[in-house]
């Protein structure tokens, strides 16, 4: 992950830890400050970075909800190569555009990261692009653990890092450079009720694909976690837990009206789940959850907010 951070320097940025006390009791990890408004670029950079020049000069495909198709948009930008991004039907309007604000091509499949997945690996054979997986990826995994590489950085007596959980590569990577770094400290993975994939995997042993998925969390509706984050998430998070959609618009007004942090639903996951264990967590030891991005219209935080 050391190596990864050296490839995203001056790429993506070291993002602040920004304290809410006296208000309540946590630090926040600002990823929605990127350059995409996600934390989604570490990864994406440090995978195009890995890539050789032949395989960057046949161009990039990815499928994503909304962030990493920016990310992987953003990254080809940087290296000169074309980019198509497959993204839900469903996507919000502000992603959509910034995928294309660095000169991708959009496309549009389904409502399922089964059904962008599908379209996009069927392009990629034809076309003769190459895929960057959104998540179960080891370049992926380690661009995404430079984040807790800051975190016990920045904040060198952290106690708990609580972390979103979509289909995995954030809370891997940040877990893997946490544990390793410092085994005492505890990870906490936090996803959506109406989109347990993680959870229920754990329960199972094994990945497992839910039937259906229904969140205000857009970007953390994969209806299956990777198999090389599920085995991360295995080795090193202490446990993964459920908030709902209440509960996640609560702490996005929290973040609003604590710090005025426009925060989109799915990076206030993490909020949501410390919330109701802040007052044990912080009796040993600061609490840092990632706040994993910020890529929400104006217009759909003020109907949050309201």
């Amino acid at each position: 992950m050391r190596a990864a951070a050296a490839r995203i320097e001056g790429v993506a940025r070291r993002t602040p830890v920004l304290d809410l006390a006296p208000l309540v009791p946590l630090q926040v990890k600002c990823e929605q400050m990127q350059p995409i408004g996600a934390f989604k670029i570490r990864g994406a950079f440090n995978y195009l970075a890995r890539m050789t020049a032949e395989q960057r000069a046949r161009g990039v495909i990815t499928y994503s909800s909304g962030n990493h198709g920016q990310a992987v948009a953003f990254a080809a930008h940087r290296f000169g190569v074309p980019a198509v991004i497959v993204m839900p039907e469903t996507a919000p309007l502000v992603k959509v555009e910034g995928a294309r604000r660095w000169g991708a091509e959009v496309l549009f499949a389904g409502t399922t990261t089964l059904h962008r997945q599908a379209r996009a690996e069927a392009l990629a054979g034809e076309r003769g692009l190459v895929v960057v997986p959104p998540f179960d990826c080891l370049p992926i995994v380690e661009g995404q653990g430079t984040t807790g590489l800051e975190i016990v950085d920045q904040v060198p007596d952290v106690r708990t890092v609580v972390v979103p959980v979509g289909g995995g590569g954030l809370i891997s990577g940040v877990a893997a450079a946490i544990k390793l770094t410092d085994p005492s400290i505890r990870v906490i993975g936090v996803e959506p009720a109406g989109a347990p994939k993680m959870s229920q995997s754990l329960a199972a042993g094994m990945p497992v694909t839910l039937s259906s998925v229904k969140s205000i969390a857009d970007g953390l509706m994969a209806v299956r976690p990777g198999v090389l984050n599920f085995l991360h998430v295995q080795a090193f998070v202490d446990e993964v837990i459920t908030v709902s959609d209440e509960e996640i618009v609560g702490a996005a007004r929290l973040l609003w009206d604590t710090a005025r942090l426009a925060i989109e639903p799915s990076g206030a996951t993490s909020v949501a789940g410390a919330l109701p264990r802040l007052a044990d967590w912080a009796r040993e030891g600061p609490v840092v959850a990632v706040l994993s991005g910020g890529n929400v219209s104006l217009a759909a935080l003020a109907d949050l907010l309201a």
